[in-house]
């Protein structure tokens, strides 16, 4: 299991340093809001999830794309605008889709994949399946009203559903401090019903092993269970580069994050054979991903008619 983590989390953090690299250059046809630094939070729950389990995320999803199985060269051609992205060069970096892989979709609107997933846990529960959602989503996403009005639903009705809050501290340049009269997350899930608990220091290995805990107990007729996950992004709310600059948020406050990072964590606990194998094929994966998307087609003019309601 810990190649497993540690292939995901490099695979992540490999591909977004190269797309920070190109996007510049003006390849790359969509804003993008990198996972830089939070790779953990989605490597961590979908590690432990099966794999007809299904996800809904957010705006900032490079990282759950891949880590619930989302193909490398599908996600590289949709941020390159091109006909063979997931999306068919229509979504771009914030609305990611993979339904064979159990990513049902991310949405630019914040908030708003919750309310989507209550509906698919719904779903499960009707039928009868033994599978499972998890929503993801953003401290900032916890002030909208879908927030309350899809965490009482999943109570009332019991619902298999794992809330993920990816809690970075940040909704774009406002703290959580400023913007929340009580900045506890978990307590307001609690007020609902929901079994709350607050993960710290965005361990890997710590979130793989409650997600496996939680979600045992979720299939077995639980009802919903909800993480605020603390983490951290070291890049700017959307873009490739640091923004301390702009005096929202210091280095030091960064630092600490960087230095506990995961990826560098199970680097070290990896014997040095194994992780420059693993290290070597992601660099063949990430490079041929990068090609596909340079020498894949612009879409078709018809194409802006299709898939049209």
């Amino acid at each position: 299991m810990l190649e497993r983590l540690y292939r995901s989390l490099y695979r992540i953090r490999r591909l977004e340093e190269e797309l920070a690299r190109i996007y510049p250059t003006d390849k790359i046809k969509s804003p993008v809001h990198l996972s830089i630094g939070q790779e953990a939070v989605s490597v961590g729950v979908c590690a432990a999830l099966q794999p007809d389990d299904v996800v809904f995320g957010t705006y900032r999803g490079h990282a759950l794309y891949l880590a619930k199985g989302g193909d490398m060269k599908a996600m590289t051609a949709e941020l390159y605008g091109k006909a063979t992205g997931c999306t068919r060069g229509k979504g771009g970096s914030m609305h990611l889709i993979s339904t064979e892989a159990g990513m049902m979709g991310a949405s630019a609107v914040v908030g708003t994949t919750i309310a989507n997933a209550i509906g698919y846990a719904y779903a499960f529960q009707y039928q009868k399946r033994n599978t499972l959602v998890a929503s993801f989503f953003g401290d900032g996403a916890s002030e909208e009203g879908v927030f309350a009005e899809s965490l009482n639903f999943a109570a009332l009705k019991r619902l298999p559903v794992l809330f993920v809050c990816e809690n970075n501290g940040y909704a774009i340049h406002t703290c959580q401090q400023r913007r929340q009269g009580r900045p506890d997350i978990c307590a307001r899930a609690r007020a609902y019903g929901i079994p709350a608990e607050r993960i710290e220091h965005n361990d890997v290995l710590y979130l793989f092993e409650r997600t496996r805990a939680v979600t045992a107990k979720i299939r077995s007729g639980g009802g919903p269970y909800f993480f605020e996950v603390m983490t951290y992004r070291w890049r700017e709310h959307v873009g490739p580069n640091n923004d301390f600059h702009l005096g929202y948020r210091t280095e030091d406050e960064a630092t600490p994050w960087i230095e506990a990072d995961q990826v560098t964590r199970l680097e070290a606990m990896l014997v040095p054979e194994k992780r420059k194998q693993i290290q070597e094929e992601v660099e063949a994966e990430v490079a041929a991903a990068l090609a596909y998307a340079e020498e894949s087609p612009e879409p078709e003019p018809a194409e802006l008619y299709t898939d049209v309601l």
